[in-house]
């Protein structure tokens, strides 16, 4: 049930190949709950849209340092993550770097990662 950005009560942000984002999907698609799907790299990213991620969420909530592409950085580009500004700028060239799935409510509000009960109290308090 995937709708315009625009229409939609809920937006899913993530990357199609990661296996959270399966399952987050299937989740939303099983309980019938209208949202749009972003992909990070088919879609893009904005520095404004990543900034309010980080104003909501913060930068090392975001930061997914769990992940393949963070360990194929160097131990200086690791290093070098040490503020928002520098987190935000990395982030930007490599999406995959930020943790996901990110659920984001039409009023702002947003739920990092997947977990099938957040998601239901999430999803009631925002509908």
């Amino acid at each position: 049930m995937t709708q315009h950005p625009s229409s939609a009560p809920f937006t899913l942000y993530g990357i199609k190949n990661c296996d959270t984002i399966k399952k987050a999907r299937r989740y939303l698609a099983a309980q019938q709950v209208a949202h749009h799907y972003h992909d990070y790299r088919a879609d893009g990213l904005t520095a404004e849209r990543l900034q309010g991620f980080i104003d909501s969420l913060g930068w090392q909530a975001l930061l997914n340092t769990r992940g393949t592409t963070w360990r194929t950085l160097s131990e200086e580009e690791k290093a070098a993550v040490d503020n928002a500004q520098a987190a935000a700028a990395l982030m930007l060239a490599q999406p995959a770097l930020i943790k996901r799935p990110l659920l984001a409510a039409a009023d702002g509000s947003m739920l990092l990662g997947f977990n099938e009960t957040d998601y239901q109290q999430f999803i009631q308090e925002k509908s």
